[in-house]
């Protein structure tokens, strides 16, 4: 290997689109929403039931949720989901660092 040479590919920032993944940045904002959602749930300490009653689902969706198998679940679903557990939703959307970046959506 020459001298300053990488041996890895440094990330593009979403692993989604690094993995090549259909549809990379809803993915992401997927992920991150689907991991609000579990953090509330577990902080609130709701078994799956007693989550799947609040969020007016079944309960086997409550566990594909927490497993991240999100190719059932709309962004405005989980949306609603934060909403149910009296959260409220901001979306950023900005421009990164550079001219060439592609916008970045950030749930806050």
């Amino acid at each position: 290997m020459s001298r300053g040479a990488k041996d890895y590919v440094e990330s593009s920032g979403n692993v989604f689109a690094d993995l090549g993944v259909p549809n990379p940045d809803e993915a992401l904002v997927k992920a991150q929403l689907a991991a609000e959602i579990t953090a509330l749930i577990q902080r609130r300490r709701l078994t799956q039931t007693q989550a799947a009653k609040l969020l007016r689902i079944d309960q086997p969706k409550i566990s594909a949720l927490r497993r991240g198998r999100l190719a059932g679940f709309s962004l405005e679903r989980l949306m609603r989901f934060l909403l149910l557990l009296g959260h409220d939703i901001d979306i950023v959307i900005s421009r990164g660092p550079g001219s060439r970046s592609r916008p970045r959506l950030r749930v806050a």
